[in-house]
């Protein structure tokens, strides 16, 4: 016997999505515009009724997806990743991501790029560092070194030693450099990058010569 309409419920705690009732049992829920073409009495066929289930599976690993973007943008690889702990098979999260794609919710390219803005305004980062996290978000190299187009690593690190000299302008001039060589290092600078910076905030403080070679 085929499956009949036998109700459709909009959920009390959710309006936006309708109950579907089948022979008096529920058996499944979907999006209020996908549930408009149902009616009560309605005989469906079982491959219908699969499209059916298969379609609020689909809306619910996009919804599950949209609340994981909602607290901060996220790679297109974040999101594959999340979907596959949440147990969603490939074949939907490959749809839930074009979809988000296709809504402009997921960027890669966007992404990067404002990956790469935060850290200059909050947490300032050289070239390898910013590389490093950008790959481990599974971002591809040629949408990372787009990003990193418009930085000036160099003055960045300049920015970030004459911040932390005020810090140090007790020290003496070979601890000066110690600690300000391996403080921008561990951020990701160069080296090169860093012995010009660590010169430019010694000389900044009027201590005189730049510290020695260590």
């Amino acid at each position: 016997m085929s499956p009949t309409v036998t109700r459709l419920r909009f959920q009390s705690k959710n309006p936006e999505r309708v109950n579907v009732y089948l022979d008096g049992a529920f058996a499944f829920s979907l999006p209020a515009v996908e549930a408009a073409p149902l009616r009560r009495g309605q005989v469906l066929t079982e491959e219908e009724v699969q499209a059916l289930r298969d379609l609020d599976a689909f809306h619910r690993a996009y919804e599950r997806a949209l609340r994981f973007l909602k607290y901060r943008p996220r790679s297109v690889w974040e999101v594959r990743q999340y979907l596959q702990r949440k147990g969603e098979p490939e074949e939907r999260i490959d749809a839930v991501v074009a979809k988000l794609q296709a809504h402009r919710w997921l960027d890669d390219a966007a992404f990067a790029r404002l990956w790469v803005e935060n850290r200059q305004a909050f947490r300032p980062r050289g070239e390898r560092a910013l590389r490093w996290e950008l790959r481990r978000k599974g971002v591809d190299d040629a949408t990372i070194e787009a990003a990193l187009a418009e930085v000036d690593s160099e003055a960045e690190a300049v920015a970030l030693a004459l911040q932390r000299a005020e810090r140090w302008k007790d020290l003496d001039a070979r601890t000066f450099r110690q600690r300000m060589l391996g403080y921008l290092t561990r951020r990701g600078f160069d080296y090169a990058e860093a012995v010009e910076a660590t010169q430019k905030a010694w000389e900044a403080l009027g201590r005189g010569e730049p510290p020695e070679e260590v």
